[in-house]
């Protein structure tokens, strides 16, 4: 039954998918990930487990702005015409000499950059670039070198400067920090929908799309010329005056409505800290959960803590929670910390319920002012997808992932009985990941906590930059002490060809630090590739990446011994860092991950994922950090056996969050007869087996849809694995045990996925790659709905 479900629901995704695509490739241009971008930065790019990704996508600065060793000659304007009464805020020049946000600088300088830098850094930048727009603005033409290139480098500044303190507050949050960003914003969101809302500039780019050069022109600059174009529509440009201000008032006020949003999502989640001291209530917590929890204790003032003997702290910080969730035989414990991590950031002066009504009354306004029915149509505007067929897809994948879903109950519900606990008729959330642990141990006898021995940090990426040089041809070095970095465990690294010349560079912050950074993983652009912000007038300025993640720390002398889903999530960043990084693409507003419709970015990084399960590739990397014994053979067959394991739950927990962001965008009247949480109940009764408990509130820590760039689009990881698990059945195709085919497919994934950016439309780039359209015939067969090929 099961198959005869998953070939027809494949053929319906793939019209639905072919067709939603063939409507909307010529309105679908994204320039970097937001729908406002150039003119605002994008918060986010995305990593689906184990927990919310939250992402920044940041550009900075690698061109030499002037011959200069200092650029504060030039951002000490002080013109009245520059910034108007705005202008007196600039400090004087001998106070912006030695602020490092306005340093000429090859990497960025995390190391000295300080809260008391923000606002002066920022109204210094932002004189000097005022003058610059109306420099543009005054002597733009319809070419490239008039037009674009100094857009391009404004740009590029705003991004640089703002994207230092941005990222900095993601991975070393302070009081100070807060307080200088929310003074600068407005200030910072004034310019740029002042350059958003530019006439000549807009007029600029439409005389080109109309001249006679236009179809001279490549498919690259074509892009970002209609996507400049599209962007300045959806930035107010064509509205009038009166509804012009109301919409820049509603941008600055979401604005600061996001930002406060995330602040309460980390502060709530800080807050939150569980002290034991009798030791039969962290039975079943596996020895890295309690030395984690006796290294918190520890760092409270606890200083005689030790993983056998207590005190141990609990937090709502990712590696914490998911231990208690799944190993905890403490039911009690389970359900109070399962219950505040549902209701972070609900109660209090933390509370983001009336943030979350505020954010979705102006998007309708803005979405109504822009001449859209709602917020999804703003959001589906620069996408591949439709609203019809997004909601079309999410049907689908429901319809066939319920029934696996509602077996994976029925399996959970009888082992509990089998094994006679009094709860096992009356299971819970808060028993369903302890249960489902329990079972799948027993089923395919996996312990995912004996596995990390096997999963040291050291040697994951060892093994992964291993897996690179084979499929790309890349060679990926130690650069520590290169680039100034914003934490000591902060790692850099260069990427060299097959030549050894570096072609790119990434930093990557591994661990957890719940006093300081965000939850989730991401990866985040530093510099763009681009060849107007060359620093030698010849070559290409080189992209820079920074990947973040969020896994468990090192623990006393041992490193960091990571969980599968862990691995999982390094190699999902890694493909987001890949496409950034291995871009062919000078033109740097369609270069790396910039220009692709947010729906298709996923592709790379859930492509990444699937390599976790070759056999080779995972046993490179599953080395014991004691004895450098490999993982046994057979465990790596119990591991691709566990694959599918619960995967319609898994796959409806996605439906849901997906399905509620849409709700909450299309239909959903803010202040009307019907909550949010009447949305969310309503939503899960058909997403979720066991329905959402009446005091759920996971909306108000939903960052993806309320702090980072995902309102309207979270259905886009969904839409995007039909194309990665496509990709990946490329190689399968090839034979993933020939070594050849492999490189040769691995070479071509690289020329055309990684290589394009956003020059191409993501079909063509896709077609070109596959030879053909996508299919969703691959990943309703990874998820188990249709028999595994022979080839995988």
């Amino acid at each position: 039954m099961r198959v005869n479900i998953g070939r027809l629901v494949a053929l319906v995704i793939l019209v639905n998918m072919f067709m939603a695509t063939c409507i909307s490739v010529s309105r679908s241009f994204r320039p970097l990930l937001h729908s406002s971008y150039p003119f605002k930065t994008p918060k986010r790019l995305p990593k689906s487990h184990p927990c919310p990704l939250w992402s920044s996508s940041f550009l900075f600065c690698l061109h030499k702005l002037h011959k200069s060793t200092s650029i504060t000659s030039d951002f000490c304007c002080s013109s009245s015409q520059s910034m108007g009464s705005e202008a007196k805020l600039v400090p004087s020049e001998d106070k912006l000499e030695e602020n490092p946000l306005l340093q000429d600088f090859v990497f960025p300088p995390y190391h000295v950059v300080e809260a008391k830098h923000v606002r002066p850094g920022i109204r210094a930048l932002l004189a000097k670039l005022e003058k610059d727009l109306i420099e543009l603005e005054e002597t733009v033409e319809p070419t490239w070198p008039k037009l674009v290139e100094p857009l391009e480098k404004i740009i590029d500044r705003l991004q640089v400067v703002w994207g230092i303190v941005n990222h900095l507050k993601s991975v070393k949050d302070s009081p100070e920090l807060r307080s200088a960003i929310e003074e600068v914003q407005p200030e910072k969101v004034k310019f740029q929908l002042r350059l958003g809302q530019s006439k000549p500039i807009y007029n600029a780019f439409k005389a080109i799309r109309e001249s006679s050069q236009w179809e001279a022109m490549t498919d690259a600059r074509k892009r970002i010329v209609e996507a400049q174009i599209k962007e300045a529509v959806l930035n107010g440009v064509s509205l009038e005056d009166a509804d012009r201000d109301h919409f820049n008032k509603i941008e600055q006020e979401l604005e600061k409505l996001s930002q406060k949003f995330g602040e309460n999502v980390l502060d709530s989640t800080k807050k939150f800290e569980k002290l034991i001291t009798d030791k039969k209530d962290v039975e079943g917590l596996p020895a890295t959960a309690l030395g984690l929890a006796a290294q918190t204790a520890n760092s409270k003032g606890y200083e005689n803590a030790t993983a056998e003997n207590g005190p141990w702290v609990i937090t709502l910080d990712a590696p914490s929670f998911i231990s208690v969730m799944q190993h905890s035989w403490n039911r009690s414990l389970r359900e109070e910390i399962y219950h505040s991590y549902i209701t972070r950031a609900s109660s209090g002066d933390l509370d983001n319920t009336p943030i979350i009504n505020q954010i979705l009354t102006l998007r309708l306004e803005k979405a109504k002012i822009l001449g859209y029915n709602n917020y999804a149509e703003v959001s589906m505007a620069t996408k591949m997808a439709t609203v019809d067929k997004a909601v079309e897809l999410l049907e689908k994948i429901r319809s066939a992932s319920w029934d696996p879903a509602v077996q994976d109950m029925e399996d959970i519900k009888r082992f509990s009985k089998e094994k006679g606990v009094k709860e096992a008729n009356n299971l819970s959330h808060w028993d369903i990941a302890f249960w489902s642990e329990r079972l799948r141990e027993s089923k395919y006898d996996i312990k995912e906590e004996e596995l990390r021995p096997f999963f040291s940090l050291p040697k994951v990426m060892d093994g992964l930059f291993g897996l690179a040089k084979m499929l790309f041809g890349i060679d990926i070095e130690p650069a520590d002490g290169l680039a100034p970095v914003w934490n000591n465990d902060v790692r850099f690294y260069c990427l060299k060809d097959s030549l050894g010349s570096p072609i790119a560079y990434f930093y990557f912050d591994p661990y957890s630090r719940p006093s300081e950074k965000r939850g989730g993983a991401w990866m985040g652009e530093v510099v763009a590739r681009s060849r107007a912000l060359s620093r030698d007038g010849t070559s290409s300025r080189l992209p820079i990446a920074h990947m973040v993640c969020n896994q468990t720390p090192p623990v006393g002398d041992k490193p960091s011994l990571m969980t599968f889903r862990e691995v999982e999530t390094i190699f999902h960043e890694f493909g987001h860092a890949l496409q950034h990084m291995l871009t062919k693409q000078d033109e740097s507003l369609c270069s790396g991950i910039r220009g692709i419709e947010w729906d298709a970015v996923e592709l790379p990084s859930q492509f990444m994922e699937n390599w976790c399960y070759h056999k080779d590739t995972l046993l490179s990397i599953a080395k014991h950090y004691e004895t450098g014994e490999s993982l046994p053979e057979e465990v790596f067959k119990k591991l691709l056996a566990a694959r599918t394991f619960r995967a319609g739950s898994l796959s409806l927990r996605q439906i849901r969050f997906a399905s509620l962001d849409l709700e909450l965008h299309t239909t959903y009247i803010p202040n009307g007869s019907e909550s949010i949480y009447d949305v969310d109940q309503r939503v899960g009764k058909r997403t979720q087996v066991i329905p959402v408990l009446p005091e759920d509130r996971f909306l108000c820590s939903f960052s993806h849809i309320f702090a980072g760039g995902y309102a309207g689009g979270y259905y886009s990881y969904k839409w995007a694995e039909v194309l990665s698990a496509d990709a990946f059945s490329a190689f399968e195709d090839a034979g993933l045990d020939n070594d050849k085919a492999i490189k040769e497919t691995g070479l071509k994934f690289r020329e055309t996925i990684l290589a394009l950016g956003g020059g191409k439309s993501p079909l063509e780039v896709f077609v070109e790659f596959r030879g053909r359209e996508p299919s969703p015939e691959a990943l309703l067969r990874h998820n188990g709905l249709l028999p595994v090929a022979a080839s995988a």
